[in-house]
């Protein structure tokens, strides 16, 4: 039976709209999917939360690549030797700002020239595989230039990006590793770059990518 309400033909026709969402998702689970749901929560958002189910199930082992769902939104991703210095900043803009609108957000550039990031970018970060999964609110990912890991990172982070503190701690958990002297990045970029409250503040977990800068 429909919920009674101000406009019960409305009501009606989005409990319709739940309820087969719902049989979409038992089926793409092969009946496995097991759910409960608390009374308190609105029939808007019941239909949200299924809806994102479905999409999750749908997309589920599909990938993609950033460079791909850059290009699909139209932003142009010309090849570093064939783009000049003049304009190669504004190309390299309309990248991040597009990577900000899928939630992808940089950290720790400020190493890079433009070209060499730009370069990076194009050559490996934007192949990555990543999920094909649908942008789920308050779902984000961070690409550190620093972050693989690997001994040359871990020095550039140590010298152009940690703080006092982090470098005394490495000293600490550390001690026969050479901490590089502490230098000023040669490039201001960081503060400038979009944040993740670019498009959504609710503060969920995100996910953190490093990328392979050798």
């Amino acid at each position: 039976m429909c919920a009674n309400g101000s406009h019960p033909d409305d009501d009606c026709e989005e409990e319709q709209r739940i309820e087969a969402l719902k049989q979409r998702a038992k089926q793409l689970s092969d009946d496995k999917m097991v759910s409960w749901m608390s009374d308190a929560v609105s029939m808007e958002q019941q239909e949200q939360f299924w809806r994102h189910v479905v999409e999750f199930e749908e997309a589920a082992g599909q990938t993609t690549t950033n460079f791909q769902q850059l290009v699909a939104a139209g932003v142009e991703l010309p090849a570093p030797d064939v783009v000049d210095d003049e304009k190669l900043t504004g190309v390299l803009w309309a990248v991040v700002h597009g990577l900000a609108l899928l939630n992808v957000f940089l950290t720790n550039t400020d190493h890079l020239s433009d070209r060499d990031l730009y370069s990076a970018l194009w050559h490996r970060v934007l192949r990555d595989e990543v999920s094909a999964l649908p942008d789920f609110p308050g779902s984000t990912s961070h690409v550190d230039m620093v972050g693989t890991g690997s001994e040359e990172d871990i020095r550039l982070y140590l010298r152009y990006f940690a703080d006092e503190d982090w470098r005394r701690q490495w000293v600490v958990d550390f001690p026969d590793d050479d901490v590089p002297a502490h230098e000023d990045p040669p490039y201001d970029r960081d503060c400038h770059l979009p944040q993740s409250h670019y498009r959504d503040s609710t503060g969920e977990p995100s996910v953190d990518r490093g990328t392979n800068m050798s």
